[in-house]
């Protein structure tokens, strides 16, 4: 069971402009840029994080990044803190890394 749980509506407008973020590692997934739905029950069943693109589109993308609706720890004012295994072919860090900025 969630320790925090909040009754907050939200449309897919709002969610899509929350960074995902893996609450173990720290890693920054990305922003969700898909939903899926159960057809029969008309619950979300997975935020979808498409892969990024490998130069500039040429190469194709990285697989997408799944997260099943149950992951989702907690739903933020600007981000989403998902528990969650990532693949192995996920990147661990996504975005700019923090550790050569004192260097």
């Amino acid at each position: 069971m969630k320790a925090w749980v909040s009754k907050m509506v939200y449309s897919f407008n709002d969610i899509k402009c929350k960074e995902v973020i893996d609450i173990k590692t720290g890693a920054r997934l990305g922003f969700p840029d898909d939903l899926e739905f159960d057809n029969c029950t008309a619950k979300i069943c997975r935020l979808i994080i498409f892969g990024r693109a490998r130069f500039f589109g040429i190469f194709g993308r990285e697989e997408d990044i799944d997260i099943r609706w149950g992951d989702i720890e907690v739903i933020g004012e600007d981000t989403i803190l998902v528990s969650c295994e990532l693949p192995p072919h996920c990147p661990k860090k996504r975005g700019k890394p923090f550790g050569n900025i004192f260097k």
